[in-house]
C-alpha cells in the first residue's frame, strides 16, 4: 500500500510523547486561515510504500527510547486510511508506539468509513485531535467546513476509550474568545478519554508558503497572541487538569 508523503521530521518533540519520527502526509480538504502547511493541501498520487516508510523510520529508533515512536500528521492523514492501517500495523508488529495527528474532518459514521476507522484504531495508540473552534459557524468561517463530524469523532473516540490529546490553536480575533473557550472546556469535560489539552499559540512562520503558492494570507496583520491571552486560554480550558504526560 502506497501513501502520498509530503515530508519527514526525524526528531520531533511536540507531536506526541517522547521523541517522535513524524511523517507528514500530503492532501487536506480543510482551508484553515492559520495553516502553516498550505503546501500540503493538494492531493497527489501515492508515491511511497508503507514498508519502505517504516524501514526509513526504524533507522532512528535508538532516539525514541521507551516513550517515543512514530507520529503521522499532515495534511490530513485520515484521507489515506488504507496506507495508515498498513503502516501502523507494521509498526505495532515491531512494538512501536503509534500516534495519529488529525483534524478529524473526514470522519463519518457511515459503515464503510467506520469499518476502516475501527481497524485503524486497533493499531493506533494515541490520537492528537485538533479542534479549531467549538462553534459550527465560526469553524466554517475559519476552515471552510462545519465541525459537527469532528465533535462526533471526539465523542466516538471517548466511547471506544481511545486516548486523546486535544489541541487548540489560539488565534487572536478568531479562536481566543472567552465564550468559545468556555464552551470548548464544557465539551471536553464530558469526555473521559482526554489525557491532555494543549493551547498552541498561532504563529506566522508559514505565511510565506501562502505567498509562494500565489494565495492571499487571510491573517495578514494579526500578531501571535500575548502571554496574557495564552495564560487566559490555559486557565479557561483547565489545561492543568490533564497531568498524564507533563514530562513530554
Amino acid at each position: 500500500m502506497k501513501g502520498s508523503i509530503h515530508s519527514i521530521e526525524t526528531f520531533g518533540s511536540v507531536d506526541g510523547p517522547g521523541v517522535r519520527y513524524v511523517i507528514f502526509l500530503q492532501g487536506c480538504r480543510m482551508r484553515c486561515q492559520f495553516c502553516h502547511n498550505a503546501d500540503t493541501w493538494k492531493i497527489k498520487e501515492p508515491d511511497q510504500e508503507a514498508s519502505e516508510v517504516l524501514k526509513k523510520a526504524l533507522r532512528y529508533r535508538s532516539y525514541w527510547k521507551d516513550k517515543g515512536g512514530i507520529t503521522v500528521s499532515g495534511g490530513e492523514p485520515l484521507l489515506q486510511m488504507d496506507f495508515l492501517i498498513e503502516l501502523f500495523g507494521l509498526a505495532k508488529e515491531q512494538g512501536i508506539h503509534t500516534t495519529l495527528d488529525t483534524s478529524g474532518q473526514p470522519f463519518s459514521k457511515d459503515p464503510s468509513f467506520l469499518e476502516k476507522f475501527d481497524r485503524l484504531m486497533e493499531v493506533t495508540d494515541l490520537i492528537l485531535l485538533d479542534i479549531k473552534h467549538i462553534g459550527p459557524k465560526k469553524h466554517k468561517e475559519l476552515t471552510g467546513w462545519d465541525n459537527q463530524n469532528i465533535l462526533e469523532m471526539a465523542q466516538y473516540l471517548d466511547s471506544i476509550h481511545k486516548p486523546v490529546w486535544i489541541r487548540h490553536v489560539l488565534v487572536p480575533y478568531r479562536t481566543d474568545e472567552d465564550k468559545a473557550l468556555k464552551e470548548l472546556d464544557a465539551f471536553l469535560s464530558r469526555l473521559e478519554n482526554v489525557e491532555r489539552v494543549e493551547v498552541l499559540p498561532y504563529h506566522t512562520l508559514g505565511a510565506y508558503k501562502w505567498k509562494e503558492l500565489g494565495l492571499d494570507y487571510p491573517l495578514e496583520g494579526i500578531d501571535p497572541p500575548s502571554q496574557d491571552r495564552i495564560q487566559n486560554a490555559n486557565s479557561l480550558l483547565h489545561t492543568d487538569r490533564y497531568q498524564q504526560y507533563l514530562n513530554c
